[in-house]
């Protein structure tokens, strides 16, 4: 059975364990040499593994996707951990749990998607709601949204981790609405639910997260933008002008040209949208980070999504707690990092 995970893994620790394969491939040196390189993942992160010797025949018994029993020591390389592999098989499935293996959303996934259902039945353009309610309804897409991360690596990057994404923004598109009140917050709830349709079709996570042949080629907004639009089109009296709006939120959300979106946004919802959606993968990046084992003191280690370490705050201010006079911080007097209350206003 599954005994150390990723995230308990620190330097010159030996480790027997299962893995899954999130890839493998034959390396080689200018000076010749070569080795097995992998990325090996459980459900708490995933972890670079090399092996150096004595590869060739046991690298020809497993492929990607598989599950394998590693034995090897871990080292610090880089300010990262990797596993130095001294033996490795492929497991045989009675000697594992799969759950222990892919990552997944910590949320309820059938509360999250009856979340994202209410906030359909509120929207007040027909159009919209019958489009939005149409998409829900597909077995095809909804048996998906449920179980498609959100990303390979960068944010909400596990199994269920889309449909958590959609429904963390439409509680944001809710809160801008009431707050730019100029806003059509029908035009932001459609751009939440359908803005990532096309990692459906884009990543391939049935076990380790991957790219499909069409996500490789084509990537998830052009396939995304394709398949609402043909949704659309199916609608008999589908307004042009919504269509065309639609279209450019789906086409834009990126925000800039060199992240991929063939257009800027260019009007405000397009614009707000591309803002709240930046926050969302950010802030989901971030809590990935913060939950991660690596880095040292106070600090994570470096977040690829966010290009920085980041701060562990609480741990931060428990190191500056006020000292009693024998020199040991007061429990009762301890700096403490409360969330604020929420500030509301008189309706």
């Amino acid at each position: 059975m599954k005994s150390a995970y990723i995230a308990d893994l620190s330097a010159d620790q030996p480790v027997v364990t299962y893995f899954l394969v999130f890839s493998k491939e034959i390396r080689s040196a200018a000076s010749g040499n070569s080795w097995l390189q992998m990325e090996l993942g459980d459900r708490t992160g995933t972890v670079d593994g090399k092996m150096w010797r004595d590869y060739e025949q046991p690298a020809a018994t497993f492929a990607r996707d598989d599950v394998v029993k590693v034995q090897g020591r871990v080292k610090l390389y880089r300010g990262r951990l990797e596993i130095t592999v001294e033996k490795i098989r492929r497991a045989e499935p009675e000697e594992y749990k799969l759950e222990d293996l892919i990552p997944h959303t910590s949320e309820n996934v059938e509360q999250l998607f009856s979340s994202v259902q209410e906030c359909v039945k509120g929207l007040t353009n027909p159009w919209l709601k019958r489009l939005l309610e149409e998409v829900l309804a597909d077995p095809e897409v909804s048996g998906r949204l449920r179980r498609a991360p959100a990303a390979k690596s960068m944010h909400h990057a596990y199994m269920g981790g889309l449909l958590e994404h959609v429904a963390s923004l439409c509680g944001l598109c809710h809160l801008m609405s009431r707050h730019y009140t100029d806003v059509d917050c029908d035009l932001l709830i459609t751009a939440a639910i359908l803005h990532d349709v096309g990692k459906l079709d884009e990543l391939s996570y049935e076990r380790a997260v991957s790219y499909t042949t069409p996500g490789q080629l084509l990537g998830h907004i052009l396939i995304g933008y394709e398949i609402v639009s043909r949704r659309m089109d199916a609608i008999e009296g589908f307004p042009v002008g919504l269509k065309t709006l639609v279209q450019h939120m789906l086409a834009s959300h990126h925000g800039k040209l060199e992240f991929g979106s063939p257009k800027l946004p260019q009007f405000r919802e397009a614009v707000l949208f591309n803002y709240l959606d930046e926050l969302d993968s950010r802030m989901g990046a971030m809590q990935r980070s913060l939950a991660s084992s690596e880095g040292e003191g106070d600090w994570t280690g470096r977040s690829p999504a966010l290009e920085r370490r980041l701060l562990r705050v609480e741990r931060y201010l428990t190191g500056c707690a006020p000292q009693t006079e024998a020199g040991h911080g007061d429990a009762s007097q301890q700096l403490r990092f409360d969330k604020a209350k929420p500030v509301t206003s008189k309706e």
